[in-house]
Parts: C-alpha cells; structure tokens; sequence
C-alpha cells in the first residue's frame, strides 16, 4: 500500500467509547470519524458549521462504508488518516485509522457539493478544490 498524503490525528480511545467487553463501540468511531473530518475541513479554513452561512453549499453525506480489521480498547492510541479525493460535484473521504501499526478500521465516506436550501449538487469551489488538494493522493 503507498503512503497516504492526507490529514493525520490522535484519536485516544476513552473508557466511555467503549462497550461491556471494553472494545470501542461502533458509533463512537463513527464519531471518532466525523470529528476527524470537522477538525480537517476546520483546518483547511472551511468549517463545516460556515459554509453554509457564509458560502452557500454545504458537504452532506450520501454514502459510508467501513471494515473493522482490529479491535481498539480504552486508552489505545488511535492515528486517524483522512485523504479527500475530490471529484467534479462531490468529495470522497478515505480513512485509515491504526493502532500500534495495526489497520484498526478503513474505508470512506462520500459528501456531495450541494447548494445551501436545496437547488441541488453544484460543482466543488475551486477554492475548496485547491484546499482538498494539498492533502490528496499524488
């Protein structure tokens, strides 16, 4: 598999992620994820909680799907990687999240670019494009 160019952060597993058996449940890394994507569209300067307001089109989800390969626990260090590939009317999310050099979990989620109170997909911003591109697969 060839390194990825994408957004990295530190996920650590709480107690409270976790289920009876002490393994992370399954919507708190989907919440571990949609953190990730808000921490990476807040560094790239177009918070998910702006753009609407103050651009006009917003990024709703239209499709996830993800492969739990390892169980992570409470207290585990989880390296969560997003990669955008972004497309003409819409954005995919790569994931790959690790832990202790193990894929923990991978897969992706797919936003389309739609205008803000409907009216339908539009085309990426090139600002926006431009952004998604410095953290994209060569």
């Amino acid at each position: 598999m060839t390194e990825m160019a994408g957004y990295e952060r530190e996920w650590t597993v709480r107690f409270s992620d976790t289920d009876p058996f002490g393994i992370a449940h399954y919507p708190r890394i989907v919440d571990a994820l949609h953190e990730t994507s808000d921490m990476f569209m807040e560094e790239l300067g177009f918070p998910f909680w702006e753009i609407s307001q103050e651009h006009g089109f917003g990024l709703p989800l239209v499709e996830m799907n993800f492969e739990f390969e390892n169980p992570v626990e409470a207290g585990d260090e989880v390296t969560i990687e997003l990669t955008p590939d972004p497309g003409t009317r819409s954005v995919r999310f790569e994931y790959e999240a690790r832990c202790d050099g193990d894929v923990a979990f991978s897969g992706h989620e797919q936003r389309v670019c739609a205008h803000h109170g409907g009216g339908g997909s539009m085309e990426l911003p090139e600002e926006l494009r431009a952004a998604f591109e410095q953290y994209a697969e060569d």
